[in-house]
């Protein structure tokens, strides 16, 4: 039991600079105090004490905002940041070393109990403030949810997952060839170079246009020098500006 306290406790001071002490986080992180009242109603709720476990479920959210269903699956070094809001369901599993937001919902979208309504977090994941995660999928290990992000379907290991509905951004072979370096944490489930995909499609678009103009204007001049007239179309374009429509889209 005191190698999980410990493990808790130095899993905060490594994940948030603002945890100055370990007396501090054994006093002051309410993330920490919900993950302590949540694993003894899940062995009250595994042990058929039904009602007790919910009892200190209940409690458990009357004294740190954070709501953690007693069946719910917490793994080890789970760090819950701020924590108010947080709402984890009934079937919902959470892998080792998951860093979890405040406001953040791991929901269900059915009603048929005895079945798996609830989202499945693989090793390693790192969901940012707000967002909400629902339904009975996995998302990968490693991966990250952007803050406010709604995801509805499964996230692949390593990816990225924002915007409402989330869209998902694969990991680069690069990313996953090889173990992350030191400092690499990715706090809120972003990091600064992050870029939206649907940016990323819009930037790849304007790109491949500006490389066709370039090539039909090759093409033309090519044509007029042999002698050949290009009729040019009856009504004034705008002349096409890449870098312009790039800067709209960043």
């Amino acid at each position: 039991m005191f190698d999980r306290l410990r493990e808790d406790i130095r899993c905060v001071l490594e994940r948030d600079p603002a945890a100055r002490s370990a007396f501090e986080v054994l006093t002051c992180y309410p993330g920490v105090h919900a993950l302590w009242m949540h694993r003894l109603a899940n062995a009250c709720w595994r042990s058929g004490l039904r009602w007790l476990a919910r009892f200190i479920s209940h409690m458990a959210r009357w004294l740190t905002g954070i709501e953690i269903h007693p069946g719910a699956t917490v793994g080890r070094r789970v760090f819950i940041d701020h924590g108010m809001g947080v709402v984890i369901g009934e079937t919902a599993e959470i892998g080792d070393d998951c860093t979890i937001y405040q406001g953040v919902t791991l929901g269900g979208t059915s009603l048929y109990r005895g079945t798996k309504r609830h989202p499945t977090l693989g090793r390693g994941v790192v969901v940012g403030a707000g967002a909400q995660v629902l339904g009975g999928f996995t998302v990968g290990d490693g991966a990250k949810v952007g803050g406010n992000a709604v995801v509805v379907k499964p996230v692949p290991a390593g990816a990225t997952a924002t915007g409402i509905p989330a869209r998902i951004i694969e990991a680069r072979p690069s990313d996953t060839a090889q173990p992350a370096p030191t400092g690499s944490f990715s706090a809120y489930g972003l990091s600064p170079s992050a870029d939206d995909p649907m940016s990323i499609a819009l930037h790849r678009l304007i790109n491949e246009t500006a490389d066709q103009a370039q090539l039909l204007e090759a093409i033309v001049a090519a044509l007029r020098a042999n002698g050949i007239v290009v009729q040019a179309p009856g009504a004034e374009h705008e002349k096409f500006d890449p870098s312009s429509l790039n800067k709209l889209v960043d």
